[in-house]
């Protein structure tokens, strides 16, 4: 028998929850973003208990994945689309989450059922779109919002892939609250769940981003769903990244490279053409073979180094962490003797690719080092590895894959922590055991003072 109605207060940027009122979130400090909720009733279930099984006893037999002609897509996702899960797709407005999808849909439909359910769009406008991109006639499409009615529809039809665009705009019509609040959004996303297991359907949510780039709505959304991936890139840059931050099936370090061109989004297999190339002689350049996932990538890292007109001079980072490259200023004055105590360092990664890996600390070393000292790196070389605190180099992982991903682009040295060989003798491995060494040996012509 029903006891009460359930009142809640959750916060509308992280989920939090709260039995009152607060004007700051305790959760994520936000203020005035905690809103009011009706939970339901609260009543004592009946439901008999299920027979416990062994894990010995469970017969798993691995389902055939979907490829969703998209190989970058499906690089991300660990080779493509597993029946039955729930995949949630996050990014920017406008950076390309739709169009994405429909080409995805577009090249299901070929050989099995693809439907697309739009609560942001009218049939019209996904036509359009649709016939700018082709090949997509053969999607459905369902314009509908009421929860209810997707979920009936998923059961009954039981498409091979359904992508619902997106979950912010699904409302269950028993809660009290508008659209995108959180109680709506987590009702959606545990509905959908439930039906995607037990119908098998692939099911991929569009998500919408809050100011500071993490999925809008109750954090327990990423807890739910099978993947989370999140789509990067800004109206400056025709490429975009797909990233996997979650992954059940698969790795969650692979990384899709996309360009935007006026026939939709188009996959780039070799994304070192496009972010490794440098100008010859240009200080301040260097070529950093980074690593993501699997793949090896190169990169161009951008430096720049001016007298500072500022008491504290600026460390300023676009595409690597900042504290990273506070880290490598202070060695670099160290340990290599390049000054820049009373110097702005500027470090960009071309491309608005952004690195995680520590392998590309010895690249961005030496593109400040030869911004300091005003000499270029030499022609067709490519640096590698991980710079310690006492000015020592450690081996970066995969040097092999990272060597022969080089020597694929025509480069013809690398500089690399000692203990790098080439498995294949196509390339030349500069090794060094200190950054002193390294820059010694980048630097095309250097001859500063302590280095010899």
């Amino acid at each position: 028998m029903a006891k009460s109605v359930a009142v809640q207060f959750s916060c509308t940027e992280c989920g939090y929850t709260a039995g009152r009122w607060f004007g700051k979130c305790p959760g994520c400090s936000a203020f005035g973003t905690l809103v009011e909720e009706v939970v339901g009733q609260v009543s004592q279930s009946q439901a008999p208990p299920k027979p416990l099984l062994r894990l010995v006893d469970v017969e798993a037999a691995e389902a055939a994945r979907i490829s969703s002609g998209v190989p970058e897509l499906d690089r991300v996702l660990g080779g493509g689309l597993v029946p039955g899960s729930l995949v949630l797709l996050g990014g920017e407005p406008g950076v390309g989450k739709s169009t994405l999808l429909l080409s995805a849909l577009a090249s299901i439909s070929r050989d099995r059922r693809a439907l697309l359910v739009t609560g942001e769009e009218s049939v019209a406008q996904v036509k359009l779109r649709a016939e700018r991109l082709g090949g997509a006639e053969a999607v459905e499409i369902l314009a509908e919002t009421e929860l209810d009615t997707v979920c009936q529809t998923l059961q009954a039809e039981r498409p091979d892939v359904c992508v619902i665009d997106s979950v912010q705009t699904l409302y269950a019509s028993e809660l009290g609250s508008a659209p995108g609040s959180v109680a709506q959004v987590r009702e959606a996303a545990a509905r959908l769940l439930r039906v995607a297991k037990e119908s098998g359907v692939a099911t991929i949510l569009v998500g919408h981003v809050t100011k500071d780039g993490s999925v809008a709505g109750p954090r327990v959304l990423e807890h739910l769903v099978d993947c989370v991936l999140q789509f990067e890139g800004d109206r400056y840059h025709a490429h975009r990244i797909l990233r996997a931050v979650k992954n059940r099936f698969g790795s969650t370090n692979e990384l899709g490279v996309f360009e935007m061109t006026g026939a939709g989004l188009v996959g780039v297999p070799d994304p070192s053409e496009v972010f490794g190339r440098t100008v010859p002689g240009e200080p301040g350049a260097a070529v950093a073979c980074a690593l993501e996932g699997t793949r090896p990538i190169l990169l161009e890292i951008q430096a720049l180094v001016a007298q500072s007109e500022l008491a504290m001079p600026r460390r300023v980072a676009t595409g690597i962490d900042p504290k990273r490259l506070a880290m490598i200023v202070a060695v670099l004055s160290r340990h290599a003797r390049v000054s820049l105590g009373q110097a702005d360092v500027f470090v960009n990664v071309a491309g608005g690719v952004r690195i995680d890996e520590p392998g590309a600390d010895l690249a961005v070393a030496l593109a400040i080092a030869s911004a300091a000292r005003r000499v270029p790196v030499k022609t067709g070389f490519a640096a590698f590895g991980e710079i310690g605190l006492t000015g020592r180099l450690r081996p970066a992982a995969q040097g092999e894959r990272r060597l022969e991903e080089c020597a694929k682009l025509g480069l013809s040295t690398v500089v690399a922590p000692a203990g790098t060989k080439a498995a294949n003798g196509r390339i030349v491995v500069e090794a060094a055991e200190t950054l002193r060494q390294a820059i010694r040996a980048g630097l095309d012509g250097d001859r500063s003072e302590g280095d010899d």
